[in-house]
């Protein structure tokens, strides 16, 4: 079978069965929690205030929740065959529209920032790997070791404090206009840069100390002519491979940061969906999010293939 496709279809498999075991931890793990479904989506329907027992029991029988958890489990799974992910227990809406509306303003947060991150790491990581331990190296090593000792919440509640409350420049949270999303993709951008300038860095400084880099010099080529003729292509096969791992971080940052910054995301609705105990929607998203991992795997897969084609004797093996 070809090595590229054959790629392709191992991912597509993990995929697949990644998001489905995600689903089913979700499920049980929502279920493992104390208190009744029933009365929590009751309360999250009318409020605290007017939940009684007889609303409880009546959402209770509506949506199927007296029935036993492993006939709701298998129902789910069924559906899911079918390509339907069930209704929100709370707006009565139907998943995927959900999760279709919050994930565009996620993915454009997402996309944002992770683009933004590597604006300001790739020069900076270049720079410190021509010249390792000279000030510029000294300086950026200085900066990632700073943003990766904060938390991603604390670097938001300081753009928050500095740009929205004392400067005002900015939005301090919601989403409205472009504005509201400038300090949200900071954010993101700065705690994914504390990361990733070491990998370009460290890329960088090993590319130019090898053997063909040297060569290439003694050939007459300048160290920039020869870091760009023959350095670029190997520097990006690390650095391709970790900023797809990034994306991980990039999930689990995204709910803090929406969180803290009211934006109607993926990561709001999710934290809303858990306080509330809407089982359909936090499978749903525990899906989507395993099966978003697999595709960006998938990408990164293919794109260190493009760069170093060894690697399809590897995948044909």
């Amino acid at each position: 079978m070809n090595g590229v496709l054959r790629v392709i279809m191992l991912r597509i498999g993990q995929a697949l069965a990644t998001a489905a075991v995600l689903a089913s931890l979700c499920f049980v793990f929502v279920h493992a929690l104390p208190g009744d479904l029933a009365l929590r989506i009751a309360a999250a329907r009318v409020g605290d205030e007017r939940v009684t027992p007889e609303t409880a029991d009546r959402i209770r029988r509506e949506e199927g929740l007296d029935r036993p958890l492993i006939v709701q489990y298998g129902q789910w799974m069924g559906n899911l065959a079918q390509g339907d992910l069930g209704r929100s227990l709370l707006s009565g809406k139907p998943v995927t529209q959900e999760l279709a509306y919050h994930a565009s303003f996620t993915l454009q947060l997402g996309l944002i920032g992770w683009l933004l991150s590597y604006l300001i790491a790739l020069p900076l990581g270049v720079m410190a790997g021509f010249r390792p331990g000279g000030t510029v190296d000294r300086m950026t090593n200085a900066l990632a070791v700073t943003l990766a000792s904060l938390p991603t919440f604390l670097v938001g509640i300081g753009l928050i404090t500095l740009f929205a409350l004392t400067l005002r420049w900015l939005p301090p949270a919601g989403f409205r206009t472009g504005a509201h999303m400038v300090l949200p993709a900071f954010t993101l951008a700065l705690s994914l840069v504390a990361f990733s300038i070491p990998v370009i860095r460290n890329a960088v400084a090993e590319v130019r100390s090898a053997f063909f880099m040297t060569y290439a010099r003694v050939k007459g080529l300048t160290p920039a002519a020869a870091f760009r003729h023959h350095g670029v292509r190997n520097a990006a096969i690390p650095v391709v491979t970790y900023a797809a791992l990034q994306f991980a971080f990039v999930i689990d940052g995204f709910v803090v940061i929406e969180t803290l910054f009211n934006y109607p995301g993926l990561g709001e609705l999710l934290v809303k969906a858990l306080i509330a105990r809407d089982v359909p929607v936090i499978m749903g998203a525990g899906l989507i999010i395993g099966f978003a991992f697999a595709v960006v795997s998938l990408l990164a897969d293919l794109m260190r293939l493009w760069l170093d084609p060894r690697g399809l004797a590897e995948a044909r093996a």
